[in-house]
């Protein structure tokens, strides 16, 4: 596919596991206070600040030759989230005209029911292109210790989605949508012997059927943008796939560019902090020039990537933060 490379590209973190206006930043990252206090914030109250929730959601706006165009990547956990962060940050809702969910799980797919309905307050009642793959509406569990099975939320049928503003895109193809500006990927092809996806996690086809192994999530997909001058920056929600995979993928996807950025969960944290030394040995491989880990990562991991790149490379995401590249 041609992906249509865009000129400036500006990231805003609506929803992230952690919130960080104290640490210090590169000029191009804006933090959530500098964001508040430009808002209107005059006084630092618990009221005035964004909140932190176990998920991600990400505002993503290309400027390209025909303007700025800006999608929804993810939507976080929970309704509250979006719209307190949405809120506070003052996120133009109006200005999302696509949005993505990269995988099936509840803590990405919880919230976008409350930002359809932001972004419809905001732009006249028009439905929201919502891209979906096949294979994310079973209902999922972790197998537990004592051998049950605990059940997670199950993600909307494309009907729920259409009831709630949606224009549902359900396709396991990839595609690109404003202007080819962002390219959705297919399925990730599975190709390191250590990424062995969410190990432990089962599915069900009906609610009477047996619960069955689905480690491999193959409903996740990457997000990419090109960035002129820059290269290729990737958006990897949760990287169940394994963010070596989703690299390799990228990279065969549009090999003629460089891959510039790694962005999102790398989901390094748990049971797979075990690969954490394969993963950032292999990364360098890559040659990125920026790495910014989020939601799902884990301090373990994010530690021994700023050990083995530095931190002119990682750079950690959080509530809030906005990257300009």
């Amino acid at each position: 596919m041609q992906l249509t490379p865009v000129d400036r590209l500006d990231i805003q973190v609506l929803v992230d596991n952690v919130t960080d206006s104290l640490s210090s930043t590169p000029p191009w990252v804006t933090r959530e206070w500098v964001q508040l206090q430009r808002r209107g914030m005059r006084r630092t109250t618990g009221g005035s600040l964004c909140c932190a929730n176990h998920g991600l959601s990400l505002v993503i706006t290309a400027h390209g030759p025909n303007g700025p165009r800006t999608l929804l990547f993810d939507g976080g956990p929970v309704d509250y989230a979006v719209e307190r962060n949405g809120t506070r940050l003052g996120i133009d809702f109006g200005a999302i005209e696509a949005a993505v969910l990269s995988h099936g799980h509840w803590d990405h797919a919880g919230g976008i029911p409350q930002a359809l309905a932001m972004i419809q307050a905001a732009n006249g009642a028009r439905r929201v292109p919502l891209y979906l793959h096949p294979g994310m509406f079973h209902e999922r569990g972790g197998l537990q210790s004592d051998g049950g099975v605990l059940p997670q939320d199950r993600v909307p049928t494309p009907k729920v989605w259409r009831d709630v503003g949606a224009e549902p895109i359900v396709t396991d193809q990839p595609a690109t949508c404003l202007d080819d500006m962002f390219y959705i990927s297919g399925e990730i092809p599975r190709i390191t012997s250590y990424e062995k996806g969410l190990v432990g996690q089962v599915r069900r086809i009906a609610d009477d059927a047996p619960w069955e192994p689905d480690p491999l999530l193959m409903d996740e997909r990457f997000l990419a943008v090109h960035v002129r001058g820059k290269g290729l920056v990737v958006f990897s929600a949760c990287s169940h796939a394994g963010i070596v995979n989703v690299l390799h993928h990228a990279r065969a996807s549009f090999p003629d560019v460089r891959l510039h950025a790694a962005i999102g969960g790398l989901h390094l944290s748990g049971p797979t902090e075990a690969i954490i030394p394969e993963t950032v040995r292999d990364l360098g491989t890559f040659d990125l020039d920026l790495i910014v880990p989020a939601h799902c990562t884990g301090w373990r991991a994010v530690r021994a990537l700023a050990d083995a790149f530095g931190e002119s490379v990682v750079v950690p995401a959080a509530v809030g933060k906005i990257f300009s590249l």
